[in-house]
């Protein structure tokens, strides 16, 4: 969708979301009611921007994550995962982003732990856990960056200097996470008195 026509800079950042069903091959002694299925809905969002434009993108992501959660009455955790020691990429690009993410979670005023060499191998990720009625710590919602899929898919845009070649950064955004596993923590947290 990136890139079906040509792109430039005054377009970024540019946001697109869907509800899409997702599989995963869980391990049949994983799978645990609705919590941890092979077959979900997530609601998926993936936005291209630049480098400069990641920590406002990361407080929209996150102030958008508090308002959803504040209307279920949730709390979550929020942890900073870097860089894995099996990564992609270049690591000065690396430490500005998880510099940014950093920045993105102390501005955010809420409170955070780190999580070193948890990133996924593309990039680093905010990941936030919500805790359930009975205590249980769930992760539902993160929020990750991706230098590695640019690349692959060759994506590019006209930046401000009127180099064609330069490459978006991906975020990818899920809130709610899978929507099956959102709908037990609320039926329990409820007792499913809606």
């Amino acid at each position: 969708m990136f890139s079906h026509r040509p792109r430039s800079w005054r377009e970024l950042p540019l946001r697109f979301a869907d509800f899409g069903v997702l599989h995963r091959n869980e391990l049949s002694g994983t799978l645990t009611g609705l919590t941890r299925v092979r077959r979900f809905q997530q609601d998926d969002a993936h936005i291209f921007c630049t480098m400069e434009q990641i920590e406002s993108e990361m407080k929209g992501c996150l102030d958008f994550l508090r308002c959803v959660y504040n209307v279920f009455g949730f709390s979550f955790q929020l942890h900073l995962s870097t860089r894995p020691e099996k990564y992609l990429g270049d690591i000065a690009v690396w430490n500005q982003a998880e510099k940014q993410l950093e920045n993105s979670l102390n501005e955010f005023g809420e409170p955070w732990k780190l999580n070193p060499g948890d990133g996924a191998f593309y990039g680093p990720k905010i990941d936030i856990k919500i805790k359930d009625a009975i205590g249980r710590y769930h992760q539902c919602a993160t929020i990750q960056l991706d230098f590695q899929l640019p690349i692959r898919l060759n994506l590019t845009f006209v930046g401000t200097d009127g180099d064609d070649k330069a490459r978006p950064v991906i975020i990818h955004r899920a809130i709610l996470g899978s929507v099956e596993r959102m709908i037990a923590i609320l039926t329990e947290n409820y007792a499913g008195k809606w």
